[in-house]
């Protein structure tokens, strides 16, 4: 068996990566991220900085995009859960507004890749969790876009527990709709 197995979702160019662990009585070892193992995979970028987050249950982060500097990403979850969704938001493609979710755990070792112009958003499922992100292009802060997390044209399926409130920035509490 590979170090990974890359899993082609219903949208092009959003992958889901699995890493194989190895483990034994001491833990596990495994890779995240190998170039070439990547390239055959169907992930050919060139990653520039790596982001880490902490986040609480019920916080739902997103959906973010960069309007000028588009960014591809390959994100997981290091500890606890999160529903991880990227919306196709590239002009033309027989996917334009759809979206594809992901269960992310550090139990499940997922990863997701995220190209470009793609719009980005998770939810934390877990009390706590930690994601971490692979970028290719840096972040620019005047070139920050967004959409309404909850946007009925899109449609986002989000798995929230009954009970579960909903923790939003400012900032993404004012985002506008899909048709805007």
């Amino acid at each position: 068996m590979g170090k990974f197995r890359f899993v082609k979702t219903d949208i092009d160019g959003v992958i889901i990566v699995e890493p194989t662990a190895y483990g034994d009585n001491r833990g596990y070892f495994m890779e995240t991220y190998q170039k070439e193992d990547f390239i055959a995979g169907g992930i050919d970028v060139d990653f520039v900085q790596d982001n880490q987050s902490m986040s609480t249950k019920g916080v739902l982060r997103g959906l973010h995009f960069q309007i000028n500097y588009p960014q591809s990403k390959l994100v997981r979850c290091i500890r606890g859960e999160v529903y991880d969704v990227a919306v196709d938001l590239r002009e033309g493609s027989p996917t334009y507004g759809k979206y594809v979710g992901v269960l992310l755990s550090a139990e499940n070792k997922r990863q997701f890749f995220i190209p470009k112009n793609f719009a980005h958003g998770f939810l934390v499922l877990s009390d706590e969790a930690e994601f971490v992100y692979k970028v290719d292009d840096f972040y620019h802060p005047n070139d920050e876009g967004g959409l309404m997390w909850n946007d009925p044209t899109i449609g986002i399926d989000w798995p929230i527990p009954e009970g579960m409130e909903i923790k939003l920035s400012e900032k993404d509490k004012v985002h506008p709709l899909f048709k805007k």
